[in-house]
């Protein structure tokens, strides 16, 4: 994204620049409930010019040579960036969940007036779940940007078990992507 195309953000947007487009990348998965599993996985955020983002992932089952098994998870939401540096997120997933959760931005580096180094760190506020969906009751998520690459990691409490990490990935924006796609998170 040019700094032409940030200035013309809404305002409360642009610390969030840095996380629009797609990205793409290889990820580790793991639970105590679970065989550990290596994931590929798309993340979208976009924009149509009002002051949210809209944020969709999607995730696939990989095998030892990095082919796609079978589809995972899917999820999809909105995120609402507050002046004072604080977001809102929603999340609905097909597997029976809503999610609000409630966070902040942390800058660590900028370069010509764009974030190059920080983190979004976010918890749940509220969990719903359907009558048939399993057991999950609290959630810790954080994205951060280093050297143009999207790293996350999501930490939960279900099924009877404390909060522990589930999954954690390492994302490149889509146009840089080739090839990388199977380096492990970092």
């Amino acid at each position: 994204m040019s700094e032409g195309s940030i200035l013309e953000l809404p305002e409360v947007l642009r610390p969030y620049a840095w996380l629009l487009g797609r990205w793409v990348g290889v990820g580790l998965g793991q639970y105590p409930t679970i065989d550990d599993f290596r994931f590929g996985q798309e993340v979208s955020f976009a924009t149509d010019g009002r002051p949210f983002l809209y944020y969709s992932s999607r995730s696939w089952l990989l095998d030892d040579e990095g082919n796609r098994v079978r589809p995972l998870g899917t999820e999809t939401g909105f995120w609402r960036p507050q002046p004072d540096t604080s977001v809102e997120v929603t999340l609905a997933h097909p597997t029976g969940y809503a999610e609000l959760w409630s966070g902040s931005l942390t800058v660590q580096s900028l370069e010509n007036a764009q974030i190059t180094a920080g983190f979004v760190e976010l918890r749940t506020s509220a969990v719903a779940r359907t009558l048939t969906a399993k057991e999950y009751t609290d959630g810790h998520r954080l994205y951060g940007i280093r050297d143009g690459r999207l790293h996350w990691t999501f930490d939960m409490a279900a099924v009877g078990q404390q909060m522990g990490n589930h999954l954690a990935a390492t994302l490149y924006p889509e146009e840089s992507a080739g090839g990388s796609t199977t380096e492990e998170p970092g």
